[in-house]
């Protein structure tokens, strides 16, 4: 019985014990299945057969596949377009939730509410439903005396927008992270700003936003991402269309593997957009030194 407390409250075995179940769940659900998605990949496979070995034609297949083209165009047309325009509206919020009031935890569970339900099936078919002929957007036209029977979601140009505003509204996670660290702030710096004649358009671009620059950052590479693996709008609001104009690269992969029967091809291509997330994520980093103050407060 000695020996057993010994073993439990030993430093180091406790911390094997507590560490043990993160190793075993990211080997089981995270390294394993990577390994069978790449070997996968060199095979022509689906769910409903074995999988038979093809070498590197699933990569060979990419080259000449003008709708992996157009998949990727649209995915990097939202990304590029939905995660500034979030950052900017979340930075926005977060500085006018900054001051501490009596109701101010009320106003950022309410802010921070779409980023919880906006995945959710309910909110993309009320999203859908706002952009119908005979939705509520165009309703709200046809009040102010504007066209009211544009068809949003039928546009190869406006498709997309809705989506980006779907995503643009879900900023409530990034405006939390951009409250944190606008708290790390000290406010000796506004106050010397303030005694030096500093109005509020100065101190916000001396002293707030190169300060918060490594925040800013983790959400450009954190919200770039989530833009690049976008789904649920694609398939639930517009399914990919019209005429593919949103059929973004998860989708995409997704079609492949359940609805096309290539699963093989669809794990060369999540393998792809593995390459290329790493390699514009490292692209980012490359830029930090030129752009983010990591000096610290003193």
């Amino acid at each position: 019985m000695t020996k057993l407390k010994q073993f439990i409250f030993d430093e180091k075995w406790a911390a094997i014990l507590f560490v043990l179940p993160f190793v075993v769940g990211f080997l089981l659900f995270l390294v394993v299945p990577m390994g069978i998605s790449l070997y996968y990949s060199f095979t022509d496979f689906n769910i409903l057969r074995a999988p038979g070995f093809v070498g590197l034609a699933n990569y060979r297949r990419m080259l000449t596949d003008g709708l992996l083209r157009q998949s990727l165009g649209a995915t990097f047309y939202f990304a590029f377009a939905s995660v500034p325009l979030r950052l900017v509206f979340a930075l926005a919020i977060a500085m006018l939730l900054f001051k501490s009031t009596r109701m101010m935890g009320v106003y950022r569970a309410m802010y921070y509410l779409p980023s919880m339900l906006g995945g959710s099936v309910a909110v993309a078919i009320l999203w859908r439903r706002m952009f119908f002929v005979t939705g509520t957007f165009n309703s709200i036209l046809g009040f102010l005396g504007l066209p009211s029977d544009f068809a949003w979601l039928g546009n190869t140009s406006t498709a997309i927008w809705t989506l980006i505003l779907l995503a643009v509204w879900q900023f409530g996670s990034s405006m939390l992270i951009f409250l944190a660290g606008l708290k790390q702030i000290p406010e000796s710096y506004y106050e010397a700003a303030r005694i030096d004649g500093a109005n509020r358009f100065r101190i916000f671009f001396k002293i707030t936003l190169p300060l918060i620059t490594p925040t800013i950052f983790f959400n450009l590479v954190m919200q770039t991402i989530n833009g690049f693996l976008a789904f649920n709008q694609a398939f639930l609001i517009t399914e990919g269309g019209p005429m593919n104009s949103t059929n973004f690269f998860a989708l995409y992969m997704y079609n492949h593997t359940f609805a096309w029967g290539n699963a093989g091809y669809a794990s060369a291509l999540a393998w792809m957009m593995l390459v290329m997330l790493g390699a514009f994520t490292g692209l980012l980093f490359l830029t930090k030194r030129f752009w983010v103050y990591e000096g610290g407060f003193s």
